[in-house]
């Protein structure tokens, strides 16, 4: 193994690692937070690293007892978000070192990404890996480098728009909100963040949106609960979506032709489907739909990432993961017995209900201050009324 003045190893390094078999594009030694002098390895996939004890199989002694460090580490440029430089700052080193060994000072870089639990693959957790060189160079063209694979990984985001619901859930919108731009700062996402003033707010601004302005973004965030997700669902459908009327409905048939100018009439007409008169304008291709769940059920959070936790979901943004979501059309045709045939239509994400259900959400509209335990409240009361 050959070192140039770059103090740059010029043959393969790290191979046990989940890039076995793969070239290198180059390596280098380096200092890794709390673990010491270690070969970091980049190739077209992702960086891995070994301790340059490991690959000499020097061991270090103090006080009698034996240290090693023996384990392999990587993680694929698709799990990280950001990497930039940190100037100069402390590399500590390993816990298991002699009390002799000194922290060193160097030029370090930090590189961000996730990892997901051992505990619950669902679950995604932050990690960061703090490496340092004595030639600022050095580090900046490991950056570099890393940050020009990064920039090839394609959906992720440059600009969003977010809206935050301050009184979801349990009213900490705000707080979670907080917790989790600290992921978009360091990713270099741009952010245009709306704090919702009353129900509604998010669909009449998504509604007013033109495409000019819809065009500066990559997509739209939620930050809250289903309902705040659904309103900006509906401010974008029903301006952008366009499919045949609805088949009127046969206990309406009785309706004066006037009120049943401009849609369909007959009865058994079978809906439209995809491919079939449907035409969903949205600014460009990689338009996306996000949540960050804070709200009191946070259904749709859990049939995307499968898991009610922040931190996974704004993982998940930053690094342009996307799913699909099926979306029900929802049809009221007439408010009142006097009202005409006007179909209001409108879109739902996570799932409709009637009857009881629907008596014990609208009840719990009235305790929205308690929280998710008005779920239990508003049901207790409906189902009293009903008895």
């Amino acid at each position: 193994m050959e070192k140039n003045g770059d103090n740059l190893i010029e043959e393969n390094c790290v191979q046990n690692g989940q890039f076995e078999g793969q070239p290198f594009l180059f390596s280098s030694k380096v200092f890794l937070d709390c673990v010491g002098e270690v070969i970091l390895c980049l190739n077209s996939t992702g960086l891995s690293w070994k301790p340059v004890d490991s690959l000499y199989d020097v061991k270090s002694t103090c006080l009698g007892r034996i240290y090693r460090s023996d384990s392999t580490s990587e993680i694929y440029f698709s799990d990280i978000y950001a990497t930039k430089l940190a100037g100069w700052g402390v590399i500590r080193q390993p816990a298991g070192y002699c009390f002799l060994h000194r922290d060193l000072d160097m030029y370090c870089f930090v590189v961000h990404g996730m990892q997901k639990s051992k505990a619950d693959s669902s679950l995604w957790q932050l990690v960061e890996y703090t490496f340092g060189h004595r030639d600022q160079l050095v580090c900046q063209m490991l950056v570099n480098q890393i940050n020009s694979h990064i920039d090839k990984e394609l959906g992720r985001p440059k600009s969003l728009l977010v809206f935050v619901n301050p009184k979801s859930g349990k009213g900490i919108g705000l707080k979670i909100w907080e917790g989790v731009a600290p992921i978009f700062s360091h990713a270099k996402v741009r952010v245009q963040v709306t704090v919702t003033e009353k129900a509604g707010h998010a669909f009449d601004m998504v509604a007013s949106m033109t495409s000019r302005e819809l065009n500066t973004y990559d997509g739209i965030v939620a930050v809250g609960g289903d309902g705040l997700f659904n309103e900006i669902l509906n401010g974008l459908a029903t301006t952008r979506f366009k499919t045949k009327s609805p088949a009127v409905p046969p206990d309406f048939v009785t309706s004066t032709e006037e009120d049943l100018s401009g849609f369909v009439s007959d009865p058994v007409e079978e809906p439209a489907v995809s491919g079939d008169g449907v035409e969903f304008s949205i600014p460009h291709d990689w338009f996306r739909l996000g949540i960050i769940p804070a709200g009191s059920t946070d259904a749709i959070v859990m049939c995307t990432t499968g898991a009610r936790d922040p931190t996974t979901s704004a993982l998940h943004i930053v690094l342009g993961k996307r799913i699909g979501l099926d979306i029900a059309q929802v049809v009221r045709w007439k408010a009142t017995n006097t009202s005409k045939v006007d179909p209001l239509v409108r879109y739902t994400a996570s799932f409709v209900g009637y009857g009881f259900y629907g008596d014990v959400i609208t009840e719990s509209e009235k305790y929205r201050w308690m929280g998710p335990k008005r779920y239990d409240v508003a049901g207790t009361q409906v189902f009293l009324r009903h008895r």
